[in-house]
């Protein structure tokens, strides 16, 4: 299909419209995952629809000593890859279209969930991020737009701005797209080196680590309420190898299930031994999180939680994450 390559707004507002036009913001770049978001748009948008792919290296949200200038830019690769995916226009505005008085001096604040995990690492990143989300939801005028879940914490807050400030638009969160060996999608990836790339897989690693040992602790609560005696219960998790556990059945049995705290220590220990590796995995933080708030959540949780991780590899910052669910039984999403 032909794509349409636009700077101003005045030029997108132009555009007739009959359907539903969604869209997908970036800062270029564009990789699988980013094609993975367009090909939902399409989907959703429909025949009669359109979609927009904005392409803007938002100034406001990279602090001190980041990567702004060495961020990479790749406007006709990535015009040519949104045409294959499916967008009618690419939207790629100067600095000056998209603040036209230079930096605003009123902005959108991200509130406390917006300075923890990424925010406290990264101080101003969200209000930043919020600000052109803000301007570009009025520049482009979508009636959905769409957001990779790998940058989880962004989405949330995007979701209680939408919320807070009663935006007219429908926000829909996609899975992370992840390359053969686990490694999520990133522009980023581009910085590692070979070694560098085999040390980051430890994000990945440990976050399936925490989700298989949620996972088996789930499978090991549901045998044990299947058998209502104590002693039962013991041989029953005995068979299935837990001896440890058939030591105190009754209390694996009344625990909550997929303990957060043995989560957190099965992902900590592979993020552990990538500390040692050459080079050597620095981490940032390892969290599991309500997404209502991004607070850590207590033994006793129940509900959706996010597992996120962020870890520095040489001179690249990588981030992750994966959901789980507490309190259903054969749960591990």
């Amino acid at each position: 299909m032909t794509t349409t390559l636009l700077r101003t707004a005045a030029d997108l507002h132009a555009r007739a419209r009959t359907g539903r036009r969604a869209v997908v913001m970036t800062m270029g770049a564009l990789h699988e995952g980013h094609a993975t978001l367009i090909r939902t748009a399409r989907g959703i948008a429909g025949p009669e629809g359109e979609v927009v792919v904005t392409v803007f290296v938002n100034p406001l949200q990279f602090g001190a000593g980041e990567d702004l200038d060495r961020y990479p830019r790749s406007l006709d690769a990535d015009v040519e890859l949104a045409g294959r995916s499916g967008a009618d226009v690419v939207f790629a505005p100067a600095v000056d279209e998209v603040y036209p008085g230079g930096e605003p001096q009123v902005r959108v604040s991200a509130g406390p969930m917006g300075e923890r995990l990424e925010g406290s690492s990264r101080p101003g990143h969200f209000d930043g991020m919020l600000t052109v989300v803000a301007k570009l939801l009025h520049l482009t005028r979508p009636d959905v737009a769409l957001y990779g879940q790998k940058d989880a914490q962004q989405l949330a807050l995007i979701r209680r701005m939408v919320r807070d400030l009663n935006f007219g638009v429908e926000i829909v969160g996609v899975p992370t797209v992840r390359e053969e060996d686990g490694l999520a999608l990133s522009s980023r990836n581009r910085y590692l080196s070979a070694a560098e790339r085999r040390t980051a897989l430890a994000l990945s690693r440990a976050l399936f680590a925490g989700q298989d040992r949620h996972a088996a602790q789930e499978a090991l609560r549901a045998r044990a309420r299947e058998v209502p005696a104590t002693r039962a219960r013991a041989e029953a998790l005995s068979a299935l190898g837990e001896s440890r556990a058939a030591a105190d059945a009754h209390a694996v049995a009344t625990a909550v299930p997929g303990g957060p705290a043995a989560v957190r220590a099965a992902a900590r220990q592979v993020l552990d031994e990538a500390a040692r590796l050459q080079p050597p995995l620095r981490l940032d933080y390892l969290a599991l999180v309500d997404p209502s708030d991004f607070t850590e959540i207590g033994d006793d949780f129940t509900g959706e939680a996010v597992l996120a991780v962020a870890a520095r590899v040489g001179a690249t910052r990588l981030i992750d994450n994966i959901p789980l669910t507490f309190g259903t039984l054969g749960a591990a999403s």
